[in-house]
């Protein structure tokens, strides 16, 4: 009998943004390489007609080049569908094990009442909680279970509140084929790809604030010029936030558009292989709560067996100091630079070893099936 899981989120409406695309292929490539025929659910009800267009487009662009043709669907409104129709859009969801709802995206009534198994995804631990807590949203409810990347909920030292939900926790997955280690000697230095601000703004919860990407990034601005090294930034950030363009500039970064190697999952891809070793600065929120986020693009840069140099975020469940160094003040950062530089091949080895060993699809997801 066929194995059948259905995966929601939003692909649509962020179109050339492979990076965030290959955050749901991960699950998507994963779980069919555990057998599961596999169906990706996608909306564009709230768009207007032209970027829903677009958005329509890219996600049959990206599900197409990556063996998922037939495996998408997109709401369109008032009934309509792109990709699969309504009709076997629901006969999948009803027969699949569950349905997977990333960050609570998908709202339909019908859908998600056709679900044997609604299960709540967090991605971006410490936004769904404090909203909660704050009566501002509730995207976690109507759920069976709930989901989170974050490891550390819970425990005394970690503020992001539970909300009184029974949280079972995950790492984020990398499909290793899709992923493959890389030996070419790297042509670009250290790199990162980042949204300055991202989607969702501050948070003042429980009289603290918590920040985005910018906050944290801007203490780190010296370090180019402290360690005498160059630092590649595929940087999305707004024409407001110009000051903070001119002192990046102005520090050494070089900043290049996320839309020369973002706009394709395999130009996405090319530029991680193509890096050193990634700087992972993270966002305020994921900081100050100490939940133990780690980013998915890290994940693929270790698979990728390039190093990464990331912002603790309460990371102490995993291996450090072998291809995945970690750093919470600019001296720190400035001394895992010249240690990843100073034995380079070592850190390339472990970084790969350390994808295998932590965040391999099989392992990861046979092991989220278990906890389910």
């Amino acid at each position: 009998m066929t194995k059948q899981i259905a995966i929601a989120g939003a692909i649509a409406a962020k179109p050339r943004n492979a990076g965030h695309a290959w955050q749901f292929l991960q699950y998507l490539l994963g779980f069919r390489r555990l057998g599961y025929e596999v169906l990706f659910v996608d909306s564009v009800a709230e768009l207007d007609p032209d970027a829903a267009h677009i958005g329509v487009r890219w996600v049959e662009e990206v599900m197409r080049s990556h063996g998922l043709a037939g495996a998408w669907t997109v709401d369109l409104g008032e009934g309509r569908h792109a990709g699969r129709s309504r009709e076997l859009t629901r006969e999948h969801v009803r027969s699949s094990d569950l349905l997977l709802n990333v960050m609570g995206f998908l709202t339909d009534d019908e859908l998600l009442a056709d679900a044997q198994r609604r299960v709540f995804l967090d991605t971006d631990p410490g936004f769904a909680q404090m909203w909660h807590a704050l009566g501002l949203a509730d995207p976690m409810g109507g759920h069976d279970v709930h989901v989170t990347i974050a490891g550390r909920i819970g425990q005394a030292d970690c503020s992001i509140p539970t909300c009184g939900i029974d949280w079972r926790t995950t790492w984020q997955p990398v499909v290793l084929d899709a992923w493959p280690r890389v030996t070419a000697a790297p042509a670009r230095p250290f790199t990162s790809v980042a949204s300055w601000r991202g989607a969702y703004g501050p948070i003042d919860y429980e009289g603290r604030r918590y920040g985005l990407r910018a906050h944290e990034f801007r203490r780190f601005a010296e370090l180019p010029r402290m360690t005498g090294r160059h630092f590649d930034l595929a940087l999305s950030i707004h024409p407001r936030d110009h000051q903070d363009v001119r002192l990046l500039r102005r520090k050494g970064w070089s900043l290049i558009s996320p839309g020369r190697i973002a706009s394709s999952t395999g130009g996405y891809r090319g530029f991680i292989t193509e890096s050193s070793a990634e700087l992972m600065v993270a966002k305020g929120i994921y900081v100050e709560s100490r939940g133990g986020w780690f980013s998915e693009r890290s994940i693929c840069y270790l698979a990728s067996g390039r190093p990464v140099l990331a912002q603790d975020t309460g990371l102490g469940e995993l291996p450090t100091g072998d291809g995945l160094l970690t750093f919470s003040d600019v001296d720190e950062a400035v001394a895992g630079v010249e240690a990843i530089a100073s034995d380079y091949p070592r850190h390339a080895r472990a970084a790969r070893e350390l994808a295998e060993a932590q965040f391999d699809s099989d392992k990861v997801l046979s092991r989220l099936l278990e906890v389910l």
